[in-house]
């Protein structure tokens, strides 16, 4: 079983029952379930991620002191401490990970505060163009097992995705960084001779366009060793990632440097075709610069709109 799979199979065998059994009385204030940091949060877990933070174990949600005082906390501690050292195979970890506790008791304010900056979810138009795309992705992957007070629930449908109009914003700068970079400049410097800077052209485009596809399909990117993995079992461009792939790992010399260009162009039609599906653009050309202020034109938000077009990548 998956590290997911494992996670739950132990709190359904020994978490609930131990808090059925020790703690009735705190059960209505009480969420569990397994998310965050971690590749067996996103369910791409194998036999080589083990080596690390792979353990069966679980999250177990708190309000704040009001609800769930400070010795009610210690004393979930203690008992979730107390569970099995092993299950299924696997034993339990006695050392923290670095960056500190992924699993056992945590406070939901100070969960979501350290992973977005925000003790409740509730993010402004700043923090939602400036907090990283990997700690949103870590607040809403994963599962929860049950979440009695629904509190943890609402956090996480609320930061499903970015609203609308951040899309957009952080869209058409993706657009605009695929256009300078691929349609651009990566031929320019290859004229120049330039050849490590082609291939940081080639880089830059990858990173943008790799960006571009995820907003398309109203996805987070993972952290960035993950994200060709999500990206092939995205439903819209997911081929995308295999020509990506292509563009860092071949030279730019000779022929592979004009069929290189050529893949960068049949990219930047695909995104095209999908801006045009979802009526993000207005432009019709084939030029990516054009759509990205098609795109940026589009926010409602007047304040945003005005931003300067990169202010969101």
């Amino acid at each position: 079983m998956n590290g997911l799979e494992l996670s739950r199979a132990f709190f359904e065998e020994y978490g609930r029952p131990m808090l059925e059994q020790q703690f009735p009385e705190l059960l209505p204030h009480l969420a569990a379930g397994l998310f965050g940091s971690g590749s067996e949060c996103f369910g791409y877990d194998d036999e080589i991620s083990r080596d690390h933070d792979f353990e069966p174990g679980f999250c177990l949600f708190l309000p704040g002191e009001d609800a769930v005082d400070r010795r009610s906390a210690f004393l979930l501690e203690r008992a979730y401490a107390k569970l099995p050292r092993e299950f299924a195979g696997v034993r339990r970890s006695l050392m923290q990970p670095v960056g500190g506790a992924r699993r056992g008791v945590l406070r939901t304010a100070e969960f979501f505060a350290e992973k977005i900056g925000s003790p409740d979810g509730v993010l402004t138009l700043a923090q939602w163009l400036t907090v990283p795309e990997q700690a949103l992705a870590e607040c809403t992957n994963g599962a929860l097992f049950f979440d009695n007070p629904g509190q943890v629930s609402q956090i996480r449908e609320g930061l499903a995705f970015f609203p609308e109009d951040v899309r957009r914003k952080k869209l058409a700068g993706q657009l605009l960084l695929m256009a300078q970079s691929g349609q651009y400049n990566y031929r320019r410097c290859l004229a120049h001779g330039e050849n490590g800077a082609a291939q940081l052209a080639a880089g830059e485009f990858v990173r943008s366009t790799m960006a571009a596809v995820f907003l398309l399909n109203r996805r987070y990117r993972p952290y960035y060793k993950w994200s060709f993995r999500a990206m092939r079992s995205l439903p819209r461009l997911s081929l995308t990632a295999e020509l990506l792939e292509y563009l860092l790992t071949t030279d730019n010399e000779g022929d592979l440097a004009r069929d290189k260009y050529d893949v960068m162009e049949s990219i930047a039609a695909d995104v095209i075709d999908e801006l045009m599906e979802q009526g993000l653009t207005e432009a019709v050309c084939g030029d990516l610069e054009k759509h990205a202020y098609s795109v940026n034109d589009a926010i409602a938000d007047a304040e945003l709109r005005n931003l300067h077009i990169l202010a969101a990548t």
